[in-house]
């Protein structure tokens, strides 16, 4: 009875707060887990497949949802927090929107993106059969700590899943290093030198095996790249699932394991994200050209390179919340060379990350170009950015301390830029999407 009235106080929970116009994908599983503690244990073991858990720093909302696109495609049921609620009790929310009232969950998988530091707490309620890393980099240092600890954190949670499939990215010596010690992993990544050159912050310069200084042959972006440890041999695993004949315009393509894969995004990142949904997809016994098949028809989530059209001007909506996830975004910015107007909103509430100092890890010096015609920082820590920016030796006279993100968008609408590109963080994404979609209405 305790899990019925669970369910039944969580589905009410949910339709209130639609009717509010309010998103809610957390709300109804916390109210869950008060009337029943162990809801998800009862509720995950109705699933008749495999449990895929997707964790990382960057791109797991991506991969999951990759995942759950090919999945769909091939007929499969399949439970996901698709908008990205992965703590308790947003895992707890995805499977009780797809029970029933009787506490039945019909379905063949669960894809289940985790938050890094809440795996080890969710998989005390459920073990997943497959596991997804996809890179680590430092975020919120306030919450996280040092990239160790969130090691730490996810050591503890592969503890609790010691029969578990890995899949692992390769090219990233702090995740393909967390795979030493299983028999049950899978590589993936891009031998291929793509020459991106590309200064950043680098994580992992040390090997996690000896504490010698890793040698790299080459970085793709961040620490991912080719490398190996003179001292104690540690090296870049040799990926089953390798990108190769990549291409990158306005969307990119590549191949893998001999097939073609045109993938409707932007971004080096998402074939990483790519690989990782074929790898598992490959690990399920799906037939590779169904794989590909079912990439094709990934649609981004929110603030992924999300594209609106207003006024007849192409504004491109992405979300960034640490240095890794920032530098690829002014790549992408950069990388379009059309003239462009840029916004960039950072806030600092608690998913945030309190601490903003990291935006002096981030190569904003980059943005520095002819091709942007102006800059508006908007949100509660707007003018730390604009003082960032004046650091970077930008134009003062092109730098604007915004506010009111309607208004900040019309504006740079309305400017000279042939495109708009929006980049903020997390507690300012469900918003901004409202507004980006009102105005593709209105104007």
């Amino acid at each position: 009875m305790r899990k019925i009235l669970a369910i039944w106080a969580a589905k009410l929970a949910s339709a209130g707060a639609r009717l509010l116009g309010k998103n809610g994908s957390s709300m109804p599983g916390t109210i869950a887990l008060k009337i029943c503690p162990d809801i998800l244990t009862r509720l995950s073991n109705d699933i008749e497949k495999d449990i895929i858990a997707v964790w990382g720093t960057n791109g797991k909302t991506t991969t999951n949802n990759m995942i759950y696109t090919v999945l769909e495609n091939q007929g499969y049921r399949i439970v996901c927090n698709k908008v990205g609620s992965n703590m308790l009790s947003g895992v707890v929310s995805a499977f009780i929107s797809y029970s029933t009232l009787t506490g039945k969950v019909k379905a063949d998988y669960a894809c289940l993106e985790m938050d890094e530091a809440y795996a080890r707490i969710i998989l005390k309620y459920l073990t997943p059969t497959k596991i997804v890393i996809t890179n680590l980099f430092r975020d919120q240092m306030d919450r996280y700590g040092e990239i160790d600890t969130t090691i730490s954190y996810i050591q503890m949670a592969l503890d609790k899943a010691k029969d578990a499939t890995l899949i692992l990215n390769g090219d990233d010596p702090l995740t393909a290093s967390l795979g030493t010690n299983y028999k049950n992993t899978r590589y993936y990544g891009i031998t291929e030198n793509l020459g991106l050159n590309l200064n950043e912050t680098r994580e992992g310069r040390y090997c996690r095996a000896c504490g010698n200084e890793l040698k790299y042959d080459f970085y793709q972006y961040g620490q991912l790249g080719k490398y190996h440890c003179d001292k104690c041999g540690f090296s870049r695993p040799t990926p089953q699932y390798d990108g190769k004949n990549i291409t990158v315009d306005d969307y990119v393509s590549f191949d893998v394991c001999g097939t073609h894969v045109d993938l409707p995004c932007k971004g080096i990142y998402n074939i990483y994200n790519a690989l990782a949904a074929f790898a598992f997809c490959d690990s399920c016994g799906i037939e590779k050209h169904d794989i590909a098949k079912g990439l094709q028809k990934y649609k981004g989530q929110i603030g992924r390179m999300e594209e609106f059209t207003i006024k007849n001007k192409l504004v491109v909506f992405n979300l960034a919340k640490n240095p890794a996830s920032f530098n690829q975004s002014i790549g992408n910015v950069i990388n379009e060379k059309r003239t462009k107007d840029v916004i960039i909103g950072i806030n600092d509430n608690d998913p945030d990350g309190n601490d903003v100092s990291w935006l002096w890890d981030v190569d904003f010096e980059k943005l520095n170009d002819s091709s942007v015609t102006s800059y508006t920082t908007t949100g509660i820590r707007s003018k730390d950015m604009a003082v960032r920016l004046k650091y970077c030796d930008i134009d003062e006279r092109k730098i604007t301390v915004g506010g009111d993100m309607k208004q900040d968008i019309i504006n740079a609408v309305n400017g000279r830029g042939e495109r708009v590109y929006i980049v903020v963080n997390y507690t300012l994404l469900f918003s901004t999407k409202k507004i980006l979609s009102e105005l593709e209405e209105e104007l």
